[in-house]
């Protein structure tokens, strides 16, 4: 499904406020993520630096998925490239240990799933959106305090945390979620294609919080 441009005058039904709805329809799953117990542990300050390391390693593999399909003619504004957070997780997970993560922190069987997931649906616009507005809007949101905490928590340097920093963002990142959020109501997507993004969002919590699972393990 690819995503068509936005008619030249869009008729009044397609003028929705998308990303609030995506956002609303979504809230138990994203709560129910970022509540479960690996995670919430982390964050407390119950864990260790290695543990985060585990965290950051495993997500590097889905990141590395998500990001394969790189930018592409006619893609719409919301598919930013300088989102893209590969080269920042690499440099991360270098200052923090010094092995090669690719060989230290093999993907998880939840981690491979939420990988191959990624690259099946690459060609469909509107159900990689729902992942691109997942990872990429939660590092911009929510990825702001898991750096704070990380650091205080457990010693990590400006170095160890670059995951976190969006140049995007030099003029504030509310700013730029905004921005985001704008981007995505220009697509002016039919009601079908709201249906499929939600679902889609919904899945990428599920997604997510089976490694959350795994990691617990």
């Amino acid at each position: 499904m690819t995503i068509a441009p936005p008619a030249a005058e869009a008729p009044a039904a397609e003028a929705r406020d998308v990303a609030a709805l995506v956002r609303a329809a979504s809230a138990d799953d994203h709560r129910a993520a970022e509540t479960r117990g690996f995670i919430t542990a982390l964050m407390d300050g119950r864990l260790s630096l290695a543990e985060y390391v585990r965290y950051l390693a495993q997500f590097a593999w889905v990141y590395e998925a998500l990001e394969e399909r790189g930018s592409r003619p006619g893609d719409p504004a919301v598919f930013d490239p300088a989102l893209a957070r590969m080269a920042a997780i690499d440099a991360d997970l270098a200052a923090l240990e010094a092995s090669d993560w690719r060989e230290s922190h093999p993907p998880l069987p939840e981690t491979a799933a939420y990988a191959a997931h990624l690259r099946s649906i690459a060609d469909d616009d509107v159900r990689y959106l729902a992942h691109h507005y997942t990872r990429y809007l939660g590092d911009l949101s929510g990825g702001q305090a898991i750096a704070a905490l990380v650091a205080r928590h457990y010693g990590a340097t400006p170095d160890q945390l670059g995951f976190y920093r969006f140049e995007v963002a030099g003029d504030g990142v509310v700013r730029y979620k905004r921005g985001y959020r704008d981007a995505m109501n220009a697509l002016a997507l039919t009601p079908d294609e709201v249906d499929v993004l939600v679902a889609e969002v919904r899945e990428s919590f599920r997604l997510n919080s089976a490694i959350f699972e795994a990691l617990a393990r």
